[in-house]
């Protein structure tokens, strides 16, 4: 090979070690806001399933309905409204 080769491919080998360095940089730059929106999220969606479990219990501070009684004596069932 004589010189003019070997410097292209020198300049080439650099020029895409360059690239992949300048790319690596990129995204290593994106990852801090990649990470905090991803724990935005997940809080976002343990809330969401807090709130879906509050929704589906009963509230602990209602009193239950008294029950309804009949009296023995009474041979019919009432009638309704």
């Amino acid at each position: 090979m004589d010189g003019n080769a070997i410097t292209i491919i020198i300049l080439a080998v650099a020029g895409v070690a360059s690239v992949l360095l300048f790319a690596i940089k990129g995204i290593s730059d994106q990852l801090p806001d990649l990470f905090e929106s991803f724990r935005r999220a997940r809080d976002a969606w343990k809330r969401l399933k807090e709130e879906q479990d509050e929704a589906v219990r009963p509230d602990d501070t209602e009193e239950p309905p008294p029950p309804v009684t009949v009296p023995a004596d009474d041979k019919e069932p009432p009638a309704a409204a």
